[in-house]
């Protein structure tokens, strides 16, 4: 896996322990790039320091049924490393960054720590450093999907650019760009493999339609 400057080939170029960044509804993808707009002190702080060392960011999201009062809830037990590929200054405190996404990883613990921001133990998703079977995705019942679902909202989108984009490219793109729940993204995030991620976007693309159409049934993709 080629990110930015950096080659991750084996588990020894990834760390054992990692800072993260938990964020409700966010989802990064191996190979995906991932914009984030960061004002928080803590998160600055993370940042300065990931950019000091490895450059390397957890992207997870709080657990799915953790109280939105918690200010500290439970993580999700999968999240994704991410590389800081570009980044700015805002000149107003912010920082303007792009991460692109590594592996993936379960958290195996979270450590206790004397950071402002959270730091877990992880193992990455090794798999996620191998070459992917983009000839398993079903294109085209992708693009039908992706279609159905602009028309139905009479959005638009760049056609010339799609189709020449790779399947996993636009797998990819697709997930981290759908405007679903934290429990869709999180369930694209655990999908096994690419094949498995197209399907689970089209099959809740289907369920996001039905539950749209007129009769609250009958639109379901064929």
């Amino acid at each position: 896996m080629q990110v930015g400057n950096a080659r991750y080939l084996t588990e020894n170029d990834l760390p054992k322990t990692l800072a993260v960044f938990p964020l409700t509804g966010a989802l990064l993808l191996p190979g995906a790039q991932l914009p984030l707009n960061i004002f928080e002190p803590r998160y600055l702080a993370m940042f300065d320091d990931a950019l000091a060392g490895h450059r390397l960011i957890g992207m997870i999201q709080p657990a799915l049924d953790a109280s939105e009062a918690d200010p500290k809830p439970e993580l999700a037990k999968v999240g994704c490393i991410g590389r800081i590929t570009s980044f700015g200054e805002t000149g107003d405190g912010r920082y303007i960054l792009s991460l692109t996404g590594v592996t993936r990883f379960r958290v195996l613990e979270e450590l206790a720590v004397t950071t402002p921001y959270r730091q877990v133990k992880l193992a990455p998703f090794l798999t996620d450093l191998e070459p992917v079977d983009e000839e398993s995705v079903d294109r085209k019942g992708l693009l039908q999907a992706f279609r159905d679902y602009l028309d139905a909202n009479s959005l638009e989108a760049d056609w010339d650019n799609i189709s020449r984009a790779s399947n996993a490219t636009l797998v990819n793109s697709m997930s981290m760009m759908s405007p679903y729940g934290p429990a869709e993204k999180q369930a694209l995030l655990e999908a096994p493999d690419l094949k498995t991620r197209a399907e689970t976007l089209i099959a809740i693309t289907e369920i996001a339609l039905a539950k749209a159409a007129p009769d609250g049934g009958g639109g379901i993709l064929q």
